[in-house]
């Protein structure tokens, strides 16, 4: 929205700089961080009276969590507000990418927070049917896909009959969202074609949980949650500008640039709620911030065609969602456990490290994956 002062500029030079994604960027940054910083009070109070007892908190997990019962839940809902409302206001609303981008997040956040208000209000880990969830996060994904091969088929949007032509463009045109590029290997690139729809939905879908999983003690997923989103500004900026495009060789996304202002906003939100989420936390993100953070990546991987580095930037949400997935196949399978306990910062927990040990180290590990995945930029 503020970026229409840009075109007073004539009147007053100074409001060019409301071109620049850059500048934009920290404003949606700085503005987001306002937002939670001065509402989160209010919130959380609010948050605490309507919950009472707060998140439930599990029984057989470490002794050490049984201090932090009566913590209201929920506060991805602080999270959510400041990056959505710092998003409208800085960024271009003619790029597609930041609207599908935002249907991701706010559907994902959507679901979570019915979950978040089922275990709240029961009591009890159960929650959103785990079905019906996977079930909805699908269909919110594989739409987005869709909007997303729309967008890169049709190209800009700068009527009601563009906009109108674009739901039939993949139909009519090959739609450059579709193709699959390798990281580490310049030129090899796989059209996906209508595969795209199913990868692209396991990818949203999958960073979703993973960063679902990786929420279980006071700080350790936000902060790998802005690493990834700074990591993602970069890219965004760079496969958004056709000349740093081509240069690099990736893949160029008119439009995408947009979406550093998102990851701008993401990491302004992600300060303002570490403030109340420090040690101890004045209030837990809960599955409304965890789901909607998680899908909100994974679609911006998505977007600027990226999804293989995000399983490198993503690492630690990928170490975490696996260590479910081998600790359950092998107590299905031979009664016995991998881990002492999973998610894997569980597991250290059990190990004897203290809880700031852990989150501290997996945020190096977080930060490390992030360098890591950026070197891939210059690397092909």
């Amino acid at each position: 929205m503020f970026i229409w002062l840009a075109e007073l500029s004539h009147h007053f030079g100074p409001l060019n700089v409301f071109r620049y994604i850059t500048f934009r960027a920290a404003g949606a940054s700085a503005t987001a961080l306002a937002i939670v910083f001065f509402f989160g009070p209010a919130i959380i109070a609010s948050l605490r009276l309507k919950q009472g007892k707060g998140q439930p908190i599990r029984s057989d997990g470490p002794q050490s969590h049984l201090a932090k019962k009566g913590t209201p839940t929920m506060g991805g809902l602080m999270i959510l507000a400041g990056t959505v409302v710092s998003t409208v206001l800085w960024a271009n609303p003619r790029s597609a990418y930041v609207w599908i981008v935002l249907f991701v997040t706010l559907g994902f956040g959507a679901i979570g927070f019915y979950d978040d208000y089922l275990k709240v209000t029961k009591q009890n880990h159960q929650g959103f049917s785990g079905r019906r969830r996977l079930a909805l996060e699908a269909g919110i994904a594989i739409l987005a896909a869709y909007f997303m091969m729309c967008a890169s088929a049709s190209g800009p949007v700068t009527s009601l009959g563009d906009f109108f032509h674009s739901f039939a463009a993949p139909f009519l045109a090959s739609a450059p969202a579709t193709k699959l590029a390798a990281p580490f290997i310049h030129g090899w690139i796989v059209d996906l074609s209508w595969l795209f729809l199913p990868f692209a939905g396991v990818v949203i879908v999958g960073s979703g949980n993973a960063v679902n999983l990786t929420d279980g003690l006071d700080g350790l997923a936000i902060v790998p949650v802005m690493i990834a989103a700074g990591t993602f500004a970069i890219i965004a900026y760079l496969a958004g500008n056709e000349i740093f495009a081509h240069y690099l060789g990736i893949n160029y996304v008119p439009g995408a640039g947009e979406l550093t202002v998102m990851c701008g906003a993401v990491i302004g939100a992600g300060l303002g709620f570490l403030w109340f989420n420090a040690p101890p936390a004045q209030i837990f993100m809960g599955d409304t911030g965890s789901l909607a953070l998680g899908g909100m990546l994974g679609a911006i991987a998505v977007a600027v065609k990226h999804e293989i580095v995000l399983a490198v930037v993503g690492g630690l949400f990928v170490m975490e969602a696996l260590s479910v997935i081998v600790q359950v196949a092998s107590f299905k399978m031979t009664g016995k456990r991998v881990f002492k306990m999973a998610p894997i910062h569980h597991h250290f927990e059990q190990l004897g490290w203290s809880e700031p040990q852990v989150v501290v180290r997996f945020w190096i590990v977080a930060f490390v994956l992030a360098l890591i995945g950026l070197t891939t930029l210059k690397v092909r």
